[in-house]
């Protein structure tokens, strides 16, 4: 399965956001993915089972349990993917840092102006 068609799926891209900040149980991460999309535990251990068996998380066993994580290797393979579209969007975000930049200057200089007590 390509890439792109594992990440396709909103399912699958929930879990692997619930996943990036560290590991989590199998049994916390159907509690979410149930509430928030109304599937079944099975439905979710399917999603599961491809986010794993593509690459796109690890799983390890602790006891009774099964600790998911996400693994970076998938998701790098994505982003060198990406890397050549890059060019299309690199500059706008370029002039956007540079007009946020600017902003945040000329509130600073009118914040040290009404300081001064002149107005702006």
């Amino acid at each position: 399965m390509h890439a792109f068609d594992v990440l396709g799926d909103p399912v699958r891209r929930r879990i692997l956001e619930l996943l990036v900040d560290g590991e989590q149980s199998a049994g916390a991460i159907t509690e979410t993915i149930r509430g928030e999309f109304d599937i079944s535990q099975p439905a979710v251990s399917q999603h599961l089972k491809v986010l794993r068996d593509n690459g796109f998380t690890t799983v390890r066993p602790e006891g009774q349990r099964r600790l998911y994580a996400v693994d970076p290797s998938a998701l790098q393979h994505v982003d060198e993917w990406l890397n050549r579209f890059r060019r299309f969007w690199a500059p706008r975000l370029d002039a956007l840092d540079t007009e946020v930049a600017r902003g945040k200057r000329q509130r600073r200089m009118g914040e040290h102006i009404n300081d001064q007590g002149r107005q702006d």
